[in-house]
């Protein structure tokens, strides 16, 4: 590394909104007057920062694009006002007004996922990204060619007396990249990212980046977006590691913020080491981003949830609170001739407990409608899942009649056992706008309602002390729309389903080997049949947020008609 003295550098942790260029071309320009009063003389900005993450098919309308080349100029002269300050910013790019750049006479996709060195008014260099994730969430391919194959290099620039060496996200994953940029001259990695997060994701990465640093011997800036974007949610987290391998500094997690670092000439790095935290805390995080966001970017003014006294609603409506504040959730308790008493006193003593509006509307009128109506066509049958569906759907056209009156949207509550299941209705409690814990397990539902318990939250009548009644914890779940129904008469113990459920669909593994694993055959064949049949309740379920490596949604595409069952 250069002998000059120590250099000033920031990175820049930025809640971009997707196709919100001039919203978040202000981020952007209020980090950068943070770093340049602190004495920066680089500022690092997350992966498409300028466009928000992912931006999807939006990258194929060349209206989008020539927006964002306008904006990046732009943004380019609105920097020029922080004399002295570099600004790395990741953007779509492509080369001309129609993208022609060719390689080995080989025309490849137009646009590509780069990062450009603005300064002084003008663009400097633009990297473009060479290692395209396309696996679970990602789908880099269908939008963006290789800067590999379209033949271009590394990109190395100068700020306060050092050499930075761009990488884009995935760059950083492999060897190659790094390689290329130290054998550029680079004598500090920059690598900017949107990396959405799931459990564990923010130990990976950093253990990732370790190799790299290990590998080069340079120090190594990782700048990462935070906040909610439809189902992916980013957890910040920014980080630097020093010339020794050790992590140096790290900003918050699942917050804006911009993390100031001082670089020493003998590698060096100074700056606020924040911790990561614990598991239940990044889960619960991740939720609560995930509504703030959902709900405040596309404009709706509150939720409402329908409370029904058991876990899964109660762990909904504690997210929300703590997303959206008391004021901005309605809930809504909706009785049928199988509620059990104790579960409206829950569901009344949570919502005081909250300070949220609560209301009680009886769908016995509506249930009984609904049978004498069909009293012709069922004579004769016994009663079944037919009338249990009418009750929840009567209830989630409840819901939804709220919702279109009053603005809010519906969460629903459904958790990712259910929906691997099918232990869910169509059209009743999945009805709904935004399904918060739908790729939450029953086994941590019960994990994150104890950690909130746990937590000193301050009560609407000014205590503090748990939220939730813990009789909604202790008591066996029930949907109650039979008399004495209990989940485990349709499924296998949630242990165990949540088991097979992690090896069968997360992990990929075949039913052979799960029952070779210790599972009963007959619990393995149940649930990986319940999960290969209701596929098709699935497709029709609202987007949810995703906190683990696999989740029903934008990473799980399989066929609805399918004869294949290993």
């Amino acid at each position: 590394m250069s002998s000059s003295s120590t250099v000033k550098v920031a990175l820049a942790q930025v809640n971009a909104t997707v196709g919100d260029l001039a919203g978040n071309a202000q981020r952007i320009v209020d980090a950068a007057a943070q770093a340049h009063a602190a004495g920066a003389c680089l500022l690092i900005a997350p992966e498409l920062a300028l466009t928000g993450y992912p931006p999807e098919d939006l990258l194929l309308r060349p209206a989008f694009m020539h927006a964002c080349a306008q904006a990046l100029a732009d943004l380019a002269q609105r920097l020029a006002a922080f004399e002295g300050l570099q600004v790395v910013v990741g953007h779509p790019h492509q080369f001309g007004d129609k993208g022609d750049l060719r390689s080995r006479s080989v025309a490849v996709p137009q646009r590509f996922n780069a990062a450009s060195v603005l300064g002084g008014g003008r663009i400097l260099a633009t990297y473009c990204k060479r290692d395209l994730p396309n696996y679970q969430v990602f789908d880099e391919r269908r939008y963006f060619a290789s800067g590999r194959d379209a033949g271009l290099g590394p990109v190395v620039f100068e700020a306060g007396g050092r050499r930075f060496g761009l990488l884009v996200c995935e760059d950083a994953w492999f060897d190659e990249p790094a390689r290329l940029a130290q054998s550029a001259g680079a004598e500090v990695l920059c690598v900017v990212n949107a990396s959405p997060f799931h459990l564990g994701k923010s130990e990976e990465r950093e253990a990732r980046m370790l190799e790299r640093v290990r590998e080069t011997g340079l120090p190594l800036l990782f700048s990462h977006l935070a906040g909610g974007q439809d189902e992916v949610v980013f957890d910040g987290g920014s980080f630097a590691i020093d010339g020794q391998a050790r992590v140096a500094a790290r900003a918050p997690s699942f917050e804006s913020a911009v993390l100031q670092l001082e670089l020493h000439a003998d590698g060096r790095i100074d700056g606020i080491l924040h911790p990561v935290p614990e598991l239940e805390a990044q889960a619960w995080a991740a939720l609560v981003t995930g509504v703030r966001d959902y709900i405040g970017k596309n404009g709706f003014p509150g939720a409402i949830i329908g409370l029904s006294g058991g876990i899964d609603s109660a762990l909904v409506l504690a997210v929300a609170v703590d997303a959206l504040g008391a004021e901005r959730v309605r809930t809504v308790m909706m009785p049928s001739p199988y509620t059990a008493d104790i579960s409206w006193l829950d569901a009344r003593e949570m919502a005081q407990r909250l300070g949220v509006r609560y209301d009680e509307i009886s769908i016995t009128p509506m249930f009984e409608a609904f049978r004498a109506s069909l009293a012709g066509e069922f004579a004769g049958l016994p009663e079944d899942t037919a009338e249990e569906n009418i009750q929840a759907r009567v209830r989630g056209t409840l819901l939804m009649a709220l919702s279109n009156k009053f603005g809010a949207i519906v969460l629903t509550t459904g958790n990712k056992s259910e929906m691997a299941t099918g232990y869910c209705t169509l059209y009743g409690d999945m009805a709904g706008g935004f399904a918060v814990i739908k790729d939450v397990a029953k086994t941590l539902v019960y994990r994150l309602a104890e950690w909130k318990n746990r937590q000193p939250t301050r009560r609407a009548d000014g205590s503090i002390g748990p939220v939730i009644p813990e009789r909604i914890i202790t008591r066996p779940p029930s949907a109650e729309l039979r008399p004495d129904q209990k989940d485990q008469d349709s499924l296998p113990p949630y242990e165990v389903l949540d088991e097979i459920l992690a090896r069968y669909m997360e992990e990929d593994q075949g039913i052979a080997d799960i029952v070779a694993a210790g599972f009963d055959p007959a619990d393995v064949e149940r649930v990986t049949r319940l999960i290969k049949i209701n596929e098709y309740k699935r497709r029709q379920a609202p987007v949810g947020i995703r906190i683990t490596h696999r989740a029903f949604g934008r990473d799980w595409r399989y066929p609805i008609t399918s004869k294949f069952r290993a």
